[in-house]
């Protein structure tokens, strides 16, 4: 069986984290995925390293499954070439500063007029029109200037951002969603077109509640720690040696959670009657509660909680997430041989399709380890390569 992006050509311009993680998805699920670095790699490839001769831990899990050339933009030979590469690929991903392409002379306008059925997409830092356009976003800025930051944490204390780049990644599988809507509309159409998002973009997509929230009582939304904008008991609660997850917002719910904690008075006192009355009086809410889960171990708890019929769970770090049962039996955790560091662990890919293989790793590239045969697919001959290496092209 083909994975569902087989037979799709992508060329990956792409570096850091936004534009690799969007084109990882796509590799992932089948795409021929073409990694194009500068001379000396992308600065991914330097990050993290655990030695001086290895890539960076990073670039190895955000590079899985592509193919890697090296190719010099900067010179004439290097954009004709490119252009050469770009009138057999279905897909171009970029995430350079606005402007960039443009001044290489491999913008949409220029590929297109070469290849009208080519998929261009682009990932900015705050989009590319509005007073911010030309400022150059990184996935910390664009969380405090989207909101995100200003809804996380607990009030009253120091900004902090989410614990994972979440403007960087999201806005990469937003682009990646982009890409095949538009590779579909393509099927119908013959007719390519230009995909473009952002971080910012991204981080303001997050703002479902606290959108709704603002618009309809004009009131700004503060930080909640974990707790729920519209529901309550929905966050996590102290416990003996912790904290339990608890999501017993509606009436059904509570009534179970309160009888998987002995506490059924709770369910006649006026002040927690409805999801309205808990939401009003959480400050009084959660001390009575953990009254109760104070006694017991939230591995406890959440067998309980669960038994009676109520989502609950403990918090883990990375490292019992990792090493749990639960996490490699849906296949989080993917172990390849890669020709240098020998066995290595990856995350896998969240998607799973019934009819299409889930299985199988291709390492990360080594810097320019497929120029040769990429360039031959494309139909460049030797000679041509030949030249072209030995001016430092590719």
């Amino acid at each position: 069986m083909e994975k569902p992006l087989s037979g799709i050509r992508v060329l990956d311009l792409t570096q850091f984290l936004a534009g690799p993680f969007c084109t990882m998805v796509l590799a992932d699920l089948g795409a021929d995925v073409i990694k194009i670095e500068p001379p000396g790699g992308e600065p991914q490839r330097n990050g993290l390293r655990p030695s001086p001769d290895t890539e960076g831990l990073s670039f190895l899990t955000l590079n899985r499954n592509k193919r890697g050339i090296v190719l010099n933009l900067r010179e004439q030979e290097g954009r004709d070439l490119f252009l050469d590469l770009v009138a057999r690929a279905d897909v171009v991903v970029e995430n350079f500063k606005p402007g960039t392409t443009a001044k290489l002379g491999i913008d949409y306008d220029t590929l297109r007029a070469r290849r009208p059925e080519l998929i261009y997409a682009t990932i900015t830092g705050f989009g590319e029109r509005g007073p911010w356009a030309d400022r150059p976003g990184l996935d910390a800025i664009t969380q405090a200037m989207s909101g995100l930051m200003s809804v996380t944490g607990y009030p009253g204390m120091d900004p902090v951002k989410v614990g994972v780049p979440a403007t960087d990644l999201t806005s990469g599988l937003f682009c990646a969603v982009g890409i095949v809507s538009a590779y579909v509309q393509r099927l119908t159409t013959g007719e390519g077109q230009r995909v473009a998002t952002s971080l910012f973009q991204a981080g303001v997509a997050y703002g479902i509640h606290e959108s709704s929230t603002y618009w309809e009582s004009g009131v700004v939304p503060e930080p909640l720690g974990s707790g729920h904008r519209y529901a309550a008991p929905y966050q996590a609660l102290r416990t003996e040696d912790g904290y339990v997850t608890v999501g017993a917002g509606t009436e059904k719910l509570w009534e179970r959670f309160c009888g998987a904690i002995g506490r059924d008075d709770l369910i006649a006192d006026s002040r927690f009657t409805t999801n309205i009355d808990r939401m009003r009086n959480l400050a009084e809410l959660v001390p009575e509660l953990e009254k109760t889960l104070v006694t017991d171990t939230s591995e406890a708890w959440t067998e309980k909680i669960i038994a009676a019929g109520c989502p609950a769970g403990p918090i883990l770090d990375y490292g019992q997430v990792l090493e749990h049962e639960h996490t490699h039996a849906v296949g989080m955790v993917v172990e390849y041989e890669h020709p240098r560091q020998g066995r290595l662990k990856t995350l896998g890919s969240p998607v799973r399709l019934s009819a299409a293989p889930q299985n199988g790793v291709r390492p990360a590239p080594l810097l320019a380890q497929h120029t040769e045969e990429v360039l031959a697919e494309f139909g460049i001959d030797e000679a041509r390569v030949a030249s072209l290496r030995e001016k430092g092209i590719v």
